[in-house]
């Protein structure tokens, strides 16, 4: 008989959730009695992971909130690993939360379990150094975009180039598609402007970034008649913080705060406004201008400041190297920058030329998850000197 597998996946916030689901599935598909435990939020319990810890307890943002809770961490970075070994696992894949899962993987590494990190971090914007720690304590690296290989296989680190799952699940050309019908479902008229405004999943980065979201909300419907505001939340604890700080604002504009559903809600939009990360990807696939903005404490933004080398903050700049979202970080995202450049993408010129370089990036990202991870972490796991 063949042996079960069994994995341990180490998600640490909301987009990680859902990047471990789809992988959860793609291993299922080929291993259907495979056992999957580790840390994960309800995309990949509902795949079948047996969660040790609840995914908030890993979710801190910068550089100051991780040091509040270390004692916390220390405690569940050991007790992740002491389960790994107890179980012997055959592989550990960390999903993203770079720091914390990579110097898992290499105490796992050294105790002979493999190792694989899904979702490369940004080596090419930090410094060298950080690429040797990879290359000590992983196995196999799997990325969510195709620039991002040359710079493992310059350093003979073993990586594939997976896609990115939200490039599989969303058509090209969806989200004008189906625009129509995502408004009629919230009884919103097609003639309405409709903006969605995404303040981040974290609980500190709503703190940080949805006050000047509120002032850019406000700014803008007085300049626009009938403007409607929707804010999709992560998850209830989200939605309450979201609808604390709109009271605690006066925010006397037209929004409506929704649980868990970004994507439906980006599809009725006209624009996006939207914190940096994975949601001005998911934006991006759904052909939608938007509007970046980013805002971290402040000594938080002193530290990274000095350490980050980028040209580019927001994805889809990233992914074709030029500006085709404002990027306005720190003290520049006022409420009048912010409204000024929501009026700026949303020109009928601007909204046309971005939906065609948006599905143009698009096509680039869709990748085979099944042959490009699955196949090469099988691979991985029946080798017996690491990845051959």
């Amino acid at each position: 008989m063949t042996a079960i597998k069994t994995f341990v996946l180490v998600a640490g916030e909301a987009s990680g959730d859902q990047l471990g689901s789809a992988l959860i599935r793609a291993i299922k598909s080929k291993n259907p009695d495979a056992v999957f435990t580790g840390v994960g939020g309800p995309a990949m319990i509902a795949e079948g992971l047996q969660a040790w810890y609840d995914l908030e307890r890993l979710s801190v943002n910068g550089l100051v909130e991780p040091l509040k809770r270390l004692p916390e961490l220390i405690r569940i970075y050991k007790g992740i690993r002491r389960r790994v070994l107890e179980q012997q696992s055959d592989c550990f894949i960390g999903i993203d939360f770079n720091f914390f899962n990579i110097l898992l993987e290499g105490s796992l590494k050294k105790a002979h379990i493999k190792t694989v990190h899904y979702v490369s971090p940004s080596v090419w914007a930090w410094r060298s150094g950080r690429i040797k720690r990879i290359k000590r304590n992983v196995d196999l690296m799997l990325t969510l975009y195709p620039f991002e290989t040359q710079i493992y296989h310059d350093h003979h680190i073993p990586v594939r180039f997976v896609g990115h799952p939200k490039a599989r699940q969303i058509a090209v050309g969806e989200g004008h598609d189906k625009q129509s019908s995502a408004r009629n479902d919230r009884s919103i008229s097609a003639e309405a402007l409709v903006i969605a405004v995404l303040p981040g999943s974290r609980g500190s980065e709503v703190n940080l970034t949805l006050p000047d979201f509120i002032g850019a909300m406000v700014n803008l419907a007085q300049r626009r008649d009938g403007v409607v505001f929707l804010i999709p939340a992560a998850n209830d604890s989200r939605k309450k913080q979201i609808e604390r700080i709109l009271v605690e604002h006066d925010c006397d504009v037209s929004v409506t705060v929704s649980e868990g559903d970004a994507l439906e809600v980006m599809t009725a939009a006209d624009a996006v406004l939207v914190n940096s990360g994975t949601a001005t990807l998911e934006a991006m696939l759904l052909g939608k201008p938007m509007v970046m903005a980013y805002r971290l404490g402040w000594l938080t933004y002193q530290i990274f400041s000095r350490l980050i080398n980028l040209e580019h903050f927001a994805l889809p700049n990233i992914l074709s190297n030029q500006t085709l979202v404002p990027e306005l970080l720190q003290d520049q995202a006022t409420a009048t920058n912010l409204a000024d450049a929501l009026c700026e993408v949303l020109e009928p010129a601007r909204q046309s030329q971005l939906r065609e370089e948006f599905a143009s990036i698009h096509r680039t990202l869709v990748g085979d998850l099944l042959t490009d991870a699955v196949d090469p972490i099988e691979a991985l796991m029946s080798s017996r000197n690491g990845f051959e």
